[in-house]
């Protein structure tokens, strides 16, 4: 129930996009309801949803408050004479089907990018690729990837296509420190979902491996990738004309050409030791070169087999990967995604997804409503409130719109 002037999508509609039925046929599809007493698929999605909005810090024990409030289960329609305690809530969180959330992310995110315009259709298929670490209460995970303090943290590597997430792979394996295995995994795993699909995935310098670029180029996964500066390489082509305009904004453009690089191979000799021999990758590649106008000793070496695009909508879309910064520091900073609420693999999982889940519909808020990060979270909570009083209201006898006069 909006009461704010100009606002063209209320919390009432986005609530609407994650219907009820939708909810109940993933609780038969999926094991989310096996030994489950009280705290159901349903009513556990619901708890955490409104426990993210409500809560600055949320723990097990608000939860357990947030169930057992009327308002909560007056808005969800939930039966008002069951309770819960925390230590069900933590033992629901460790055993919980993670399937079920993700079917649900999956499901939201597929509703709503299908009513993307194709002008952003186009836009929004620019991916943009990182990680970042909650290592939070990091001596009390159970498993994680080993920091050398002797502390552990857990990885989240995310793809975000500038509007929404569309993607995570949570990882706690010490195979997984390394950018070099984390993100091609990531791309990968969200490319096998993507029918036909026409994404450009923005990387920064954390993979550099050119036989994951070969593979990837093999696979006709298009990307640009920040590399590291003086690598070697064989120019095949230069695609610089005599009078081509070399002004690329806040950048000059040095090079732009089609190149082979140069990879170490893992050689194991006859003791066992491994070595590297270099190899001349086959994979015809493009570099684009660039350098800082205000800072003129600063390049910019890229990466792409995107063969069509100009060097200004290269270096363009290269800097549009800070994007996902801004959403790593959004979730952290609204969604307590720095803060793990379960400290097993299971609970971190469920509670990443119900938070990508309500940044989803935070974000729809915002763009739709034209507003700010912290304007819309702090809306779409007191809109939230503001139902709930009205099916009190309603269920009493009385008319909320005596209360509830939209802004003229």
């Amino acid at each position: 129930m909006s009461v704010f002037k100009d606002h063209k999508i209320s919390v009432n509609e986005l609530l609407q996009i994650i219907p009820e039925s939708l909810l109940s046929q993933l609780s038969i599809n999926t094991k989310v309801d096996y030994y489950a007493k009280v705290l159901h698929g349903k009513k556990m999605f619901y708890l955490l949803l409104y426990g993210i909005l409500e809560n600055e810090k949320l723990s097990q024990r608000s939860l357990e408050d947030t169930f057992n409030d009327p308002i909560f289960k007056t808005l969800f329609n939930l039966d008002n004479s069951e309770t819960v305690r925390r230590s069900s809530i933590s033992e629901r969180l460790s055993k919980i089907d993670v399937g079920y959330f993700k079917e649900i992310f999956d499901c939201i995110y597929e509703q709503f990018s299908n009513q993307y315009s194709t002008i952003e259709q186009t836009k929004y298929n620019l991916i943009r690729v990182d990680s970042t670490i909650v290592s939070e209460l990091a001596g009390k995970l159970k498993a994680g990837i080993n920091q050398n303090n002797g502390k552990k943290f857990i990885k989240y590597s995310m793809l975000f296509d500038g509007l929404l997430p569309s993607g995570i792979e949570v990882f706690d394996s010490q195979t997984y420190t390394s950018e070099e295995n984390a993100l091609p995994k990531t791309i990968l795993n969200h490319v096998k979902k993507q029918k036909d699909h026409t994404n450009i995935y923005v990387i920064d310098r954390g993979l550099q491996s050119s036989r994951t670029m070969k593979k990837f180029d093999d696979q006709k996964i298009s990307f640009i990738v920040r590399a590291r500066e003086n690598r070697k390489y064989q120019q095949v082509q230069s695609l610089i004309e005599e009078h081509q305009q070399k002004d690329l904004g806040e950048l000059v453009l040095i090079k732009d050409a089609i190149v082979k690089f140069y990879t170490g191979v893992p050689i194991k000799n006859s003791k066992g030791n491994t070595h590297y021999r270099e190899e001349k990758v086959e994979n015809p590649l493009r570099l684009v070169i660039a350098k800082s106008k205000s800072s003129p000793e600063k390049e910019f070496w890229i990466i792409t087999n995107a063969m069509d695009l100009s060097a200004k909508e290269i270096t363009d879309y290269y800097r549009k990967r800070w994007d996902i910064e801004v959403f790593f520091r959004f979730i952290k900073q609204e969604l307590n995604v720095k803060h793990f609420l379960s400290l097993n693999k299971n609970g971190i999982q469920v509670m990443i997804y119900m938070s990508l889940i309500t940044a989803m519909l935070i974000l729809l808020y915002k763009k739709t409503n034209n507003l700010g990060y912290k304007t819309a979270k702090r809306r779409l909570k007191m809109e939230i409130r503001n139902l709930a009083i009205a099916i009190i209201i309603t269920h009493t006898g009385g008319d909320p719109n005596m209360i509830f006069k939209k802004e003229t």
